[in-house]
């Protein structure tokens, strides 16, 4: 089964979680919106989980909110 790749951008999403990802825009960006909320409430998981996302992005393992894959193109 081959997986779709994702109509996000990959360059937005990571700027997005770079600037901004304690904030959980990155997550609103991608359609993940209770994610994006805990990750708000949390300030990034108090930057760990803005380390992760950023990590997960830049492997190709950064998913959407459908669960496909934001990939470079």
């Amino acid at each position: 089964m081959e997986q779709v790749s994702s109509e996000k951008d990959w360059i937005i999403t990571l700027v997005l979680a770079f600037l901004v990802g304690t904030f959980g825009i990155d997550r609103f960006y991608s359609g993940s919106i209770l994610l994006g909320v805990l990750k708000l409430v949390t300030f990034g998981g108090l930057g760990l989980w803005w380390l992760i996302d950023l990590i997960m992005l830049v492997t190709g393992s950064y998913k959407d909110g459908n669960g496909n894959p934001i990939t470079t193109k």
